[in-house]
């Protein structure tokens, strides 16, 4: 690649990172479902056309987005299995349910992949290869924890009940955003003792 490609691939690069970083931003001012192309390309400063150039369409963008705003988040979960000796179950649950908690709108973006059963085909290969690196890890640690029998399993039952978890305890009206990061936080250790009692077997 000749020095001009890639200062064109740079160009290009630079751009697309400003239309996600706008597209979180209104992902997080607004209900997902209430955010346009139109909105986010305000917020970004370039016209509605631009980020067609870059995204075909609105769901390749949101799903960008998600990919970019939870790989943080599950690179850290990664790095404490891989170092820790036990798993680390305790914290990698406390992870997931505080990030989902302090950035809500990338569990409605996920959810919203889940439930709508719409999703590109394509687009939905890119979220199941996050989807099974994050179970290869959950893998991972529960092979740390000596659970011999039915370890892709435990990997299913553990991400579908901390989503379940951030789901059921959601909109409390009783409830600040602090106590409810406190209450599922209370239900998530309950989860992490469950899995421990079966370390060993």
């Amino acid at each position: 690649m000749n020095t001009l490609s890639k200062l064109k691939e740079k160009e290009k690069d630079a751009r697309r990172k400003i239309i996600v970083d706008a597209a979180e931003k209104e992902f997080a001012t607004k209900p997902f479902n209430r955010v346009t192309m139109r909105d986010i390309a305000k917020r970004a400063g370039i016209s509605p056309a631009l980020i067609y150039r870059h995204f075909p369409d609105q769901q390749s963008l949101f799903v960008e987005a998600f990919c970019r705003g939870v790989n943080e988040m599950f690179e850290e979960i990664y790095r404490k299995i891989d170092t820790s000796s036990d798993g680390a179950i305790r914290q990698v649950v406390g992870d997931f349910i505080e990030f989902f908690t302090r950035n809500d709108q990338y569990f409605r973006m996920m959810m919203n992949f889940f439930l709508s059963g719409s999703v590109d085909e394509d687009l939905f290969a890119k979220l199941n290869i996050l989807e099974r690196r994050m179970l290869d890890n959950f893998d991972a640690m529960f092979t740390k924890m000596r659970i011999a029998s039915n370890i892709r399993h435990h990997s299913h039952t553990l991400f579908a009940s901390l989503i379940g978890i951030v789901a059921t305890f959601r909109n409390h009206p009783h409830k600040n955003d602090t106590e409810v990061l406190q209450h599922r936080e209370r239900i998530a250790e309950n989860l992490a003792r469950l899995f421990m009692s079966f370390a060993g077997e």
